[in-house]
């Protein structure tokens, strides 16, 4: 820690050497928090969790009991053992709540005065956090299965909504109508992802087993479909069109960057693609258990400089080094199946929502204090560490 610091003062090292050095090792120090509660509100299992970018204080959950819930992170007693509490709640007695399955949620990334959540029973709704009262709603032919809105957009208020339908919907917050349909999937869409990147750029999922991207400027298909040969003909000579897994793709997830991105299929593989070129960058992660028949909802670390997967499998958590394929450790504490978790990059902490109805949090072990060398003999004062010692003298010294 000193000689970060003493390389960073006389310039010798990156000013974010430093940060993005403790955040690795908080990272890789995740366990479960027993003494952070967080209040246990739905009554059935936790399909999705979103933290907001803008405070990082509050976090949505949604649950299969069509619940929704606002929760603050905040610790204001000061003590080690706290609760998160819950500062909003749409019961399913309420007038607006949704009728069945809260599939998504997620904040507006600019603003925490608005998120959107949406369901199996075919809306999606764009909620007011201060009333808890829909300020618009959309409704679709068939279960909305996710949607996603950009998380840098500036010159467009799109959400991209994956149905039961195959065509992909765009909704305008602006004008509080479906602007647009992409076309191209041939089953389901089971997940969505806009690029961090480019607030043009857009990832779909779908049980066709295809993951395809796509420029909302143009007229026309999608860019490109991944292929998880890269082109090789005499492996993919009976598919007639190029597939991503060899089973439905219910995971999508973007790396910090934008970069790449990282696919999850029923095949029981995750794949790391180039988001530029479509190329699959053929990291091995070895056997991925997938057992969601819906979207799976894993998240990516940012900020660090080792970069990690945390993907649920079965009543634990994976974590996968993101360009090595390497399991760096794997998170044990739900009782039952665990459906999503969203990672904090401002604390690098880990929470995660399950069947169980329970949500978790994971934070980094404390750092061990600095033990200072004691005299051989065990009497006497402890020795200073030399960085510590006063270097100043006297001219009668």
């Amino acid at each position: 820690m000193l000689g970060f610091i003493s390389a960073r003062k006389v310039g010798l090292d990156d000013p974010l050497r430093l940060r993005r050095a403790e955040s690795t090792r908080r990272l890789l120090s995740l366990e479960l928090n027993h003494g952070r509660d967080v209040e246990r509100i739905h009554g059935n299992g936790v399909n999705c969790l979103d933290i907001e970018a803008v405070e990082g204080r509050y976090m949505l959950s949604g649950g299969a009991d069509g619940v929704i819930v606002i929760y603050d992170l905040e610790n204001y007693s000061g003590k080690l053992q706290y609760t998160c509490k819950a500062v909003g709640t749409v019961g399913r007695c309420e007038m607006f709540a949704h009728k069945f399955s809260v599939e998504t949620v997620q904040w507006y990334p600019f603003d925490t005065g608005m998120f959107i959540s949406s369901s199996f029973d075919k809306t999606m709704k764009v909620w007011d956090s201060e009333t808890l009262k829909p300020a618009e709603r959309f409704m679709f032919d068939g279960n909305v299965y996710c949607h996603h809105m950009s998380p840098i957009a500036r010159k467009h208020s799109l959400v991209a909504v994956g149905t039961k339908n195959p065509k992909l919907q765009l909704c305008d917050l602006k004008s509080g109508s479906r602007i647009h349909v992409l076309q191209g999937h041939r089953a389901e869409i089971l997940s969505v992802r806009w690029s961090p990147r480019n607030e043009h750029i857009l990832a779909t999922a779908s049980a066709d087993s295809t993951v395809r991207l796509w420029d909302v400027r143009r007229a026309s298909g999608s860019l490109f479909t991944l292929d998880q040969h890269n082109g090789d003909k005499s492996k993919a000579a009976a598919e007639a069109v190029n597939t991503a897994h060899n089973g439905r793709v219910n995971g999508l997830c973007f790396s910090g960057d934008g970069l790449y991105l990282i696919t999850m299929g029923t095949d029981d593989r995750m794949r790391l693609w180039n988001s530029g070129t479509g190329e699959n960058t053929l990291v091995n992660y070895g056997k991925v258990s997938n057992e969601s028949r819906k979207g799976l909802k894993f998240t990516v670390s940012s900020g660090c400089s080792l970069d990690c997967v945390f993907v649920p499998c079965g009543s634990s958590v994976a974590v996968y080094a993101l360009h090595s394929g390497e399991l760096v450790t794997t998170l044990r504490g739900h009782y039952n199946n665990v459906d999503c978790c969203d990672f904090h990059p401002d604390y690098q902490e880990l929470y995660t929502g399950g069947k169980d109805c329970n949500v978790l949090a994971w934070v980094p072990a404390l750092r061990p204090p600095d033990v200072e060398e004691e005299r051989k003999d065990g009497v006497g004062p402890v020795s200073v560490n030399p960085a510590f010692e006063d270097a100043w003298s006297s001219e009668e010294d």
